[in-house]
């Protein structure tokens, strides 16, 4: 005997495949009833998914005005499908702009939102666009890198047998120089090869422990005027990876936010801030790839900011904001970081600097 209700079938019991989706997913009655949501929409209101499935989906717009005239003539046979651009509220505050599909569905009294953030492809595109520059970066640096070893080494060389040669003291001066400025070339050319030559000694990593160790070295060269604080997630567990090389990477970005807190005069007043956080990332897309879970590592300090005109260019190499510095720390950190499949991104204005890794977890 048939049933006189809708189906069961993909529109409520199957509704689980949509965690899998980057983009917000809803399904919904014609009279804004939350019936399913999926984990993006979850995670990116902030609200529970039974706290959604007990409320309107009019609430989670700023205007929900254009959602209701939708619904409408989506449920009335108007249209099969609309499309209208919104406001999308967040349980923690702020708004976040969003493009909002709503579509009919074979099961009658049932309608499917897709929200897709209006910034996503704009982030997607950015770290794609990061990610392939780093890659012409790292192929660029090794190759110019060995180009320059080779004379490097016959222009030192040829300065020690003429110093041995020569009997002033005034010109022998002169070959000291030489070799002392080829030793500097050579020190460069070792740490811009350095990620290249040494290979991942991979095992189980506690991330806590790599920010205590940073932590520790930052305060033991600052031992006053910066607060190191942290606020981790305990309950993040142990991955595979390099402690070495996220040890460094983390320690590359938290030295320059040290430097920049000493060079606009925070250390020397004493309310310079540096902060560690530690949180698991859900059901996030980073790298064209979508992981179920993923370690977020926030390092955060209130100094001046990055500078505008290097903003976009901070992680190619021997780009550097302060005066004598080699450009190479948050080139090292990224590609570090990419060798643990992860991303790292930076948001800066004065007085306040953020850099996020985020890595897959298992």
């Amino acid at each position: 005997m048939k049933s006189d209700g809708p189906p069961a079938g993909p529109g409520l019991d199957n509704f689980e495949a949509f965690d899998q989706l980057a983009t917000m997913v809803a399904l919904i009655e014609p009279g804004g009833h939350c019936l399913q949501a999926n984990s993006a929409l979850e995670n990116t209101i902030g609200t529970s998914r039974r706290a959604l499935q007990r409320g309107l989906a009019f609430d989670w717009l700023v205007d929900a005005a254009p959602l209701h005239e939708t619904l409408h003539r989506v449920a009335s046979n108007q249209v099969a499908t609309s499309r209208f651009d919104a406001h999308l509220k967040r349980a923690t505050g702020g708004e976040l702009p969003v493009h909002v599909i709503v579509t009919q569905t074979e099961w009658p009294e049932r309608v499917l939102i897709e929200i897709i953030e209006i910034e996503q492809q704009t982030r997607l595109d950015r770290e794609e666009r990061a990610h392939s520059l780093a890659q012409s970066n790292k192929d660029l640096v090794r190759n110019l890198a060995h180009e320059i070893k080779n004379p490097l080494g016959g222009i030192r060389g040829a300065a020690q047998l003429l110093a041995m040669e020569l009997t002033s003291r005034e010109l022998t001066e002169y070959t000291r120089v030489i070799i002392q400025e080829a030793d500097r070339l050579q020190a460069l050319v070792d740490r811009l090869l350095a990620p290249h030559r040494r290979q991942q000694v991979v095992a189980d990593v506690n991330i806590h422990e790599v920010c205590e160790r940073v932590r520790s070295l930052i305060l033991a060269e600052y031992p006053r005027g910066i607060t190191v604080a942290r606020d981790y997630d305990t309950s993040i567990p142990e991955f595979r990876g390099d402690r070495e090389q996220l040890i460094q990477a983390v320690l590359n970005i938290a030295h320059n936010a040290t430097q920049a807190l000493a060079g606009n005069g925070r250390v020397a007043q004493g309310d310079a801030q540096l902060s560690l956080r530690t949180r698991v990332a859900r059901q996030i897309t980073f790298g064209r790839q979508r992981f179920r879970l993923a370690l977020e590592l926030h390092i955060e300090d209130n100094g001046p900011g990055v500078p505008e005109d290097i903003k976009d260019r901070i992680f190619q190499p021997l780009v550097s904001g302060r005066e004598g510095g080699s450009g190479l720390g948050l080139t090292l950190a990224q590609t570090f970081v990419q060798q643990h499949h992860g991303t790292i991104e930076c948001d800066s204005i004065p007085g306040r600097t953020l850099f996020k890794i985020l890595i897959p977890l298992p």
